[in-house]
């Protein structure tokens, strides 16, 4: 069986996602990138999570061939695929995607998801961006590839690593990180910050944004090299 450690790492955090409640039925994926191969293994198409096994697990090249597995892969493979291209040389080795509620909110209401507190800061610096609603062209040919496309273009001036999330338009949330379980955790934490924000936005409409003083210290407290919080 061929790169049985992303193989593993796949199927868990696939397994995982029922657990946080970030899904319903087959609502998500999780793919796993071995940077040195260039290949990736991805959720196989609506296999309920259960059922999942590292051998049922889809391993595609970053060309889109697939190198190995039976089964046919997440029809978002393609979006992963654009995605891990370009993110790659970010650090990012794993794609979550679901239909998480809260946060899908905000992607139907096309809404940016606003930084209003530290719980947010602590993950996201600073707003997570929804996208921009896609043509009839981009949706009635190579749909899922041009939704990686029009989630690099709102990340065009945005580093992935500083803001591992997006909102797709009309669709959901996409989140990422250096490994399989800080994209999934990334993922709980959209969410938790997403049904924070609905509940501060049903209380105060006109709630203003966190001051950028406090998204620094909160922000850079846990990530880049002064970080301090948590264990060495």
């Amino acid at each position: 069986m061929k790169f049985e450690e992303i193989r593993v790492v796949c199927c868990e955090a696939n397994k995982q996602l029922p657990a946080t409640g970030l899904v319903d039925l087959t609502f998500g994926n999780v793919s796993v990138l071995n940077a040195d191969a260039g290949v990736f293994a991805i959720k196989p198409s609506g296999v309920d999570y259960a059922e999942l096994t590292p051998e049922s697990m889809v391993l595609v090249d970053l060309d889109g061939n697939v190198v190995e597995g039976s089964l046919r892969y997440s029809s978002d493979t393609p979006t992963h695929r654009c995605l891990l291209k370009v993110f790659a040389e970010k650090g990012i080795r794993a794609i979550v995607h679901t239909h998480s509620r809260n946060a899908v909110g905000f992607a139907q209401a096309g809404m940016d998801l606003p930084c209003l507190g530290t719980t947010h800061c602590d993950y996201f610096n600073g707003l997570v961006p929804v996208t921009r609603t896609m043509t009839s062209e981009e949706v009635n040919s190579d749909y899922e590839w041009n939704t990686g496309k029009v989630i690099l273009e709102r990340f065009n001036e945005i580093n992935p690593a500083d803001v591992p999330a997006v909102l797709v338009r009309n669709h959901g949330p996409f989140t990422w990180g250096p490994t399989a379980a800080k994209a999934v955790e990334n993922a709980q934490a959209l969410e938790i910050v997403a049904d924070m924000a609905i509940k501060t936005l049903s209380i105060n409409p006109d709630a203003e944004q966190a001051p950028s003083h406090l998204l620094n210290k909160h922000f850079f407290r846990k990530h880049g090299k002064n970080a301090y919080y948590g264990q060495k």
